[in-house]
């Protein structure tokens, strides 16, 4: 007698599927802050604080002369938007209610759900956050003018599923060892404020300084997305495919060792964490 009805058609769990994880999402995204203007606002001063620190290190070191003839904001704007928009994915993945969630105890609630609804709050957030701060932008300093802006966008989400890819790695792993994971997701992170390239082009590399950059997905990923926001730079270097099958392969591994994990779940692990 109270037991939930449940639709035994395909399209009908589908759509019950899709409507478990809008609301998974919006719970996650009001998670972070109670109300969700100032959750907002803090986000895009993070990205604000971001780019001005940037903008004036560039103008400190005489940076500036290396970056593309463009819009050196936007030239900026490309580096930080994907490299945060990749960090942010990876963090709310990683942080997502594991097996041993108290959550996890309401059917049809499963760390899929869990995972997916925090990825899709973590790209939402972004994606506001993003177009908000380029609309002040255009509105109060210089127009934005983007060449490709599909091109630019698509290189968005290619960050966000790589950084969903190494978050779902993390969820697998980190229940067999919290504090180990939670390091190596720090070093990740901070090794990446270098290592994505964001402060430079691939195409102004010399071939040994390439070697030392070029293994890294988010690299290839910032180095296309200017390409594609600057009509006079064409990046020779980077590909889109690279990052693509890297993501792919990182995130077949960390959804079956995370179905391994949550068959081998003891509550005992809350303890851990």
């Amino acid at each position: 007698m109270f037991t939930a009805a449940r639709s035994n058609s395909t399209l009908g769990s589908g759509f019950a599927v899709l409507e478990l994880i809008y609301h998974s999402t919006v719970r996650s995204i009001r998670k972070s802050h109670g109300n969700a203007i100032m959750g907002l606002m803090m986000n895009m001063m993070q990205t604000v604080v971001l780019l001005a620190g940037f903008y004036v290190m560039y103008d400190i070191l005489g940076m500036r002369r290396n970056s593309i003839r463009g819009d050196f904001v936007i030239y900026i704007m490309t580096g930080i938007f994907i490299f945060m928009t990749h960090t942010k994915a990876l963090g709310a993945v990683a942080g997502a209610e594991g097996p041993t969630s108290a959550m996890m105890k309401h059917s049809p609630m499963n760390t899929a759900i869990s995972i997916a609804s925090a990825a899709l709050g973590a790209l939402y957030i972004q994606v506001l956050s993003i177009s908000l701060v380029l609309f002040v932008y255009d509105v109060t300093w210089a127009p934005v003018e983007i060449q490709n802006w599909p091109g630019v966008f698509g290189m968005l989400i290619l960050a966000w599923f790589t950084g969903v890819a190494v978050g779902t790695v993390i969820v697998a792993a980190k229940p067999w060892s919290p504090s180990v994971v939670g390091v190596l997701q720090a070093v990740y992170s901070r090794a990446n404020m270098i290592a994505s390239g964001k402060m430079f082009v691939a195409n102004a590399l010399s071939a040994k300084m390439l070697h030392i950059f070029d293994w890294n997905p988010l690299f290839h990923i910032i180095d296309q997305a200017r390409g594609f926001a600057f009509i006079n730079y064409n990046p020779h270097y980077s590909n889109i495919l690279y990052p693509f099958l890297v993501g792919l392969t990182i995130l077949m591994i960390g959804l079956m060792g995370e179905f391994y994990t949550r068959q081998h779940a003891s509550l005992s692990w809350g303890a851990k964490r």
